[in-house]
């Protein structure tokens, strides 16, 4: 028997209809070529309170491999916790909280609003646990409100028995697909410099975590926001370098420490010009400081 494909499924922040638009209501699941509409099998409501008509459930779960079928084609789909995470946070910053629908009708319903969503830090002490769910770190749990006196009633009967999000997905394949010329350059350079580095005699890469951090909050602010006209390629690939940990060579050390040139722009703030964010980007204070004391360090020794 042939081994089936499994699909990770990202949200392309760049199309304003990727991600989660509403929470269905359902008894059981169904899917549309891109559109999604998921339930987990084994994750039912529970009735948190039964005077305020509050119901509560799993929303995404990380990692879980979920069976789906278009025409002949048997595959697998996941969402990773990045993704869920993502898909949470933009739900409720496009207030989309009140979006509901009965087993994925068209119609929106009246007196459903999604009142609480949280992610699980941990599933022994989460909220959810207390009620009897048993689910991994990184699952989406929300709690909704039915002032739906239809919806309320098919709850007491069985007739719905767990929550299924509606939205759009892109395969990660279909993603890569879709990468910038930028971004291709961006990574071209970055595996030059790896590939540099590797015949390097001595890396490093004990540059302090606040250097990584600063170049992540960069990286964040560019996908938020754009890289506009700032910085260069060697620049953006070096942010990731140090924001994933990587090894970097004297020569790269070097460069870090002569960024000291461009201190007085940072003093800025994110968004005003370009220094703050080019800054940030090669380790900010700490990795600029960082790299002069270990490329004096270096020629020393």
């Amino acid at each position: 028997m042939a081994k089936m494909e499994i699909i990770e499924l990202l949200i392309d922040e760049n199309k304003i209809e990727s991600g989660i638009n509403a929470v269905s209501v359902v008894e059981s699941p169904a899917i549309e070529e891109n559109f999604v509409a998921l339930k987990k099998h084994e994750v039912e409501l529970k009735e948190v309170d039964g005077e305020k008509r509050i119901l509560m459930g799993a929303a995404l779960v990380p990692n879980k491999q979920i069976y789906r079928k278009n025409g002949d084609k048997e595959f697998y789909i996941y969402f990773s916790e990045e993704t869920v995470r993502k898909a949470s946070e933009l739900f409720l910053m496009r207030a989309n909280q009140n979006n509901a629908t009965l087993e994925h009708e068209k119609k929106m319903l009246d007196g459903m609003s999604v009142v609480e969503s949280w992610i699980i830090e941990d599933e022994k002490q989460d909220k959810s646990a207390k009620y009897g769910f048993n689910l991994p770190k990184g699952t989406w749990m929300i709690s909704m409100k039915v002032n739906n006196d239809e919806i309320w009633n098919k709850v007491k009967a069985g007739e719905v028995k767990g929550f299924s999000i509606e939205g759009y997905f892109v395969d990660k394949y279909e993603m890569s697909l879709q990468e910038t010329e930028e971004d291709r350059l961006i990574n071209a350079i970055r595996d030059l410099i790896l590939k540099d580095e590797q015949y390097n005699l001595e890396t490093y890469n004990d540059y302090p975590k606040e250097a990584t951090e600063n170049a992540k909050i960069a990286l964040r602010y560019a996908e938020e926001n754009g890289w506009g006209d700032c910085g260069t390629p060697v620049g953006k690939a070096r942010a990731n370098q140090l924001a994933n940990g990587e090894n970097i060579s004297e020569d790269t050390i070097s460069r870090m420490a002569s960024f000291e040139r461009h201190r007085q722009s940072s003093q800025k703030e994110l968004g005003d010009g370009c220094g703050r964010l080019m800054w940030l980007a090669w380790g900010g204070d700490a990795g600029v400081e960082w790299a002069q004391r270990k490329l004096e360090q270096i020629r020393n020794k």
